[in-house]
């Protein structure tokens, strides 16, 4: 049997909306079958309390062109984790993508509060939903992606290892969120490796989510509105560009190559050369550098 006719099985852990959703319908159009895991759906709410369901991603997905299955599971709960990773083997017998991209804390950062003034409440439980869920998961489905020879484990973070490293993030607990997901990334890496399997970090641009286009009161139509109020969002990104990236990954062949690195959605679009969906190749945490953080007027070109 040929392999690469093979449907992939893969599973994007916080698939209700954003990069996760994007990557989601990006897997979909390879064909791929797609368990999307949230806790919004069409008869509860998360605590976002927002409108984004997983039923809707994984419709997405199937339109798409592949087969998206929602499954509601609260990823700090071990027991609906275990019983998520049980269904795929019972359904698939394998996996081949496990994408970690659980966050639900946006409403939880306090942005530049040292530690004594952030509420201690919400950057402890920002810790939780974005480290811990990460743990708990791979904890449960690595066992069965290492069944698959050359799986692949994708870690979303924001911001490069590089440019963390340099750069205060927001606060104490959203900095520590983004770095130590790099390093679980990193440790995952060594981990796997012994089975053929690889791991990354990978982080999006500035990405146009349905949270970031309600913000500036805009859609991904008109998108370039925004820029009227934030001169540099001229360098944002749709979610589909970092699906884009996941699935550039899910078919190289050398994959291992990447294995235990921080990667962005710019870097690969060079390298893999995909684009976004109007046919651009935004390199945001370059024009961040180079333009946003040195203080130069929002300009795009050569940057997209």
């Amino acid at each position: 049997m040929n392999h690469e006719n093979i449907r992939k099985v893969a599973l994007v852990a916080g698939a209700t909306r954003g990069a996760g959703r994007g990557i989601a319908i990006e897997l979909g159009a390879l064909g791929a079958t797609v368990y999307v895991t949230g806790r919004s759906t069409r008869t509860q709410r998360s605590e976002y309390n927002r409108a984004e369901t997983i039923e809707e991603t994984a419709e997405l997905v199937t339109k798409a062109g592949g087969q998206g299955i929602a499954v509601p599971t609260d990823h700090l709960e071990p027991e609906a984790v275990k019983a998520l990773i049980a269904r795929i083997a019972e359904e698939q017998g394998r996996l081949d993508i496990l994408v970690n991209d659980i966050w639900g804390a946006e409403s939880f950062f306090e942005w530049n509060k040292p530690i004594w003034e952030h509420s201690l409440e919400k950057g402890l439980r920002m810790l939780r939903l974005a480290i811990d869920t990460h743990l708990i998961t791979s904890h449960f489905a690595l066992p069965l992606l290492i069944k698959s020879k050359h799986g692949l484990v994708v870690e979303m973070t924001d911001g490069t290892a590089e440019y963390n490293r340099t750069n205060y993030r927001v606060s104490l607990f959203y900095d520590l969120v983004k770095s130590s997901v790099i390093r679980i990334a990193w440790s995952l890496a060594k981990e796997l490796e012994p089975y053929s399997c690889t791991a990354v970090a990978l982080t999006p641009g500035w990405m146009r989510s349905e949270i970031m286009l309600e913000h500036f009161k805009v859609t991904e139509a008109n998108w370039r509105e925004a820029t009227k109020q934030e001169p540099h969002f001229i360098i944002s990104e749709s979610p589909r560009y970092v699906g884009r990236a996941v699935a550039a990954l899910a078919q190289d062949p050398d994959v291992a190559r990447w294995n235990g690195q921080s990667l962005s959605s710019g870097q690969l679009a060079k390298i893999y050369n995909f684009r976004d969906l109007d046919g651009s190749q935004p390199d945001a945490w370059r024009y961040i550098v180079e333009v946003q953080d040195a203080g130069k007027p929002a300009n795009a070109t050569g940057y997209r």
